[in-house]
């Protein structure tokens, strides 16, 4: 397993299913950061309604809500 694969959150305040993402992310290891969706037009249009939603940037790659600790876990060990 590479832990050092950067992963985004997609969130927005007081989401209690990206509290719930945040504890599936931090159990898996991850490196990651917290990207608050109302902060920015463009990622409210694409993510609105998708919330939670985390990215690999490397592989340009999302999973999107609803998911568990080990899809989670398969999409941060995802090789392409």
């Amino acid at each position: 397993m590479n832990r050092a694969r950067e992963v985004i959150l997609y969130t927005r305040p007081d989401c209690h299913l990206c509290a719930m993402a945040e504890q599936m992310v931090e159990e898996c290891g991850a490196t990651w950061y917290e990207v608050d969706i109302e902060t920015d037009l463009d990622l409210i249009r694409k993510h609105g309604h998708r919330i939670p939603v985390l990215y690999r940037p490397d592989v340009d790659r999302e999973l999107i809500w609803p998911f568990t600790v080990d899809t989670v876990q398969a999409f941060i060990d995802l090789d392409i």
